[in-house]
């Protein structure tokens, strides 16, 4: 030790000598005092609290079915849309040409197969006075039957004609918002490209991303209460619904949805919500963060030995830290006793005058908590 610090120390212990020795009991003069509490084990139930956001259960990738030039955008990200609402259109130069031969293709079908009927009928009376034969009567009567698959064929293929124009038109085919938008006015997309992206109306999700020991460890009660970050009295409940098989590689953590019976007003698409669950209790031993040491580069406690009146070091594995509180799987048993306060002086054997935690010291005394 330098020995600056060792005066210093030295000139402490000096000034505090007079009060110690007059607070301290009869036989504990000079020994160093601390605090020591019971250990006991308690069920403690861990809170969990993690924050995320709201999203849609069902999300839709909305397309084009043809290809084409982008002509009109009617929408933003953001805006809410009815299941037939038109949200886009292209350029429909092309499918309005299909349509205009098919409607004419149709009407020179529908032309020969009245030509046909005509001259099946002509043909049929003929046959009928022996005036014609039986041959040229066949021939009349198979042209009637082309030119009437014809037509339906013309007609079909209007159809698809039809169909292909009104494919121009994009519609967003479930209500819903807009969540994401992939397409500029003027662009050419091909049919199947993803353009929007549509956040269904319905159930909503608490979506959170969860470090990976929480998803091993079963949870007390599944039900989950969620409250909006910006208004806590705003709150739901949940249940988990959906746990992802992998883990984030950039993260490290998990994603978990918890489906939400019902969703408030306030809790729209993108809001930040808190979750809190509550895993099944457990005994362990719950000890004051001033009780933590580190000895050997690993956390470890004071015990102290009411028999013989000293301390000893002990490594100990922690559980959880808590704001105020660890606790601990192993190292300590119920009943030991273990020093809360004073253990920056301490060293292995030492005797001390212990106080337990609770108990009003002697006037005058003072706790060893910090070197000053």
């Amino acid at each position: 030790m330098h020995p600056r610090c060792k005066f210093r120390i030295s000139l402490a212990v000096f000034l505090a000598a007079p009060f110690l020795a007059a607070a301290s009991p009869p036989g504990d003069e000079g020994l160093l005092r601390v605090r020591i509490a019971e250990a006991r084990r308690t069920s403690m139930a861990e809170d969990v609290v993690f924050s995320g956001d709201i999203q849609a259960q069902a999300q839709v990738n909305v397309s084009f079915r043809t290809n084409g030039k982008v002509a009109k955008r009617l929408v933003e990200v953001g805006d809410h849309v009815a299941a037939d609402q038109v949200i886009a259109e292209l350029e429909p130069l092309t499918q309005r040409a299909n349509l205009d031969n098919a409607r004419a293709a149709v009407s020179s079908a529908e032309a020969q197969l009245t030509q046909s009927k005509l001259t099946f009928e002509r043909q049929k009376q003929l046959l009928g006075g022996g005036f014609t034969t039986r041959s040229t009567y066949d021939n009349a009567e198979q042209d009637l039957r082309t030119a009437q698959a014809s037509v339906e064929s013309t007609k079909a293929a209007l159809g698809t004609a039809q169909e292909q124009l009104s494919y121009t038109e994009l519609r967003a085919g479930v209500p819903g918002i807009v969540t994401r938008r992939d397409f500029e006015v003027g662009q050419v997309v091909q049919s199947g490209q993803t353009v929007l992206v549509l956040a269904q109306d319905g159930p909503r999700d608490a979506v959170f991303n969860v470090y990976e020991a929480l998803t091993a460890r079963p949870p007390g009660n599944k039900v989950v209460e969620v409250s909006l970050q910006a208004d806590p009295s705003v709150k739901t409940v949940g249940t988990v619904r959906e746990i992802s098989p992998t883990v984030d590689a950039s993260s490290g953590t998990v994603r978990v949805k918890i489906g939400l019976g019902s969703t408030p007003p306030a809790m729209s698409l993108g809001s930040v919500v808190v979750g809190r669950g509550t895993f099944i209790p457990r005994d362990v031993i719950v000890l004051p963060w001033s009780a933590l040491y580190r000895y050997e580069n690993e956390p470890a406690v004071w015990v102290y030995d009411p028999a013989k009146r000293t301390v000893a070091v002990r490594k100990v594995v922690i559980d959880r830290y808590g704001p105020n509180v660890i606790t601990l799987k192993s190292g300590i048993e119920q009943g030991e006793q273990v020093v809360v306060a004073g253990i920056q002086f301490l060293r292995p054997g030492q005797m001390v005058s212990a106080i337990a935690l609770g108990e009003t010291p002697l006037q005058g005394a003072a706790v060893t908590g910090e070197r000053r």
